[in-house]
């Protein structure tokens, strides 16, 4: 909002797990007027209820809704592009299960080509390389800092 002057009629789009921080996601932004692209790989889709929640939210809020497990599909005409970590805590013995199935998920310029010439990038930190290469984590788009920031006022 504050990058954007408003959060109406944005598209974000997620690529990576179907986790806490995309269920949070998946809640809210229809309601704010966001279009949501999600791409996960199979077997790590968000949770289905949420799934039924954001669609329904979708519908009543007008806003598009995408899942998919291709990355560039959901960076199609993405503002913002957005990742988290692929290994959560508790999450440690499923390391090499996790990073052959998000092998093809990297956030790279690549990824960024397919979004909007407007893109930005957030990530809650801290962030793993293979998750988001460093040309786009260091990149002028790179929101990451200022997320950084703006968290700590609300903790």
């Amino acid at each position: 909002q504050e990058h954007y002057g408003g959060l109406k009629g944005l598209t974000i789009t997620w690529i990576g797990d179907g986790n806490n921080v995309l269920h949070s996601i998946m809640t809210s932004a229809a309601k704010l007027g966001m279009h949501l692209r999600v791409a996960t790989p199979k077997g790590f889709e968000p949770d289905l209820r949420i799934t039924e929640i954001s669609e329904q939210y979708s519908k009543e809020y007008g806003t598009k809704l995408l899942l998919t497990t291709d990355p560039l599909e959901a960076a199609d005409g993405a503002n913002v592009l957005v990742t988290d970590t692929w290994i959560s805590m508790g999450q440690e013995e499923e390391k090499k299960e996790r990073l052959k199935a998000f092998q093809s998920y990297q956030i790279t310029m690549q990824t960024a080509r397919s979004a909007a010439s407007n893109w930005t990038f957030l990530h809650c930190l801290p962030r793993k390389p293979e998750e988001v290469d460093d040309e786009v984590f260091y990149s002028p788009q790179s929101l990451v800092f200022q997320e950084a920031e703006n968290r700590k006022w609300t903790i």
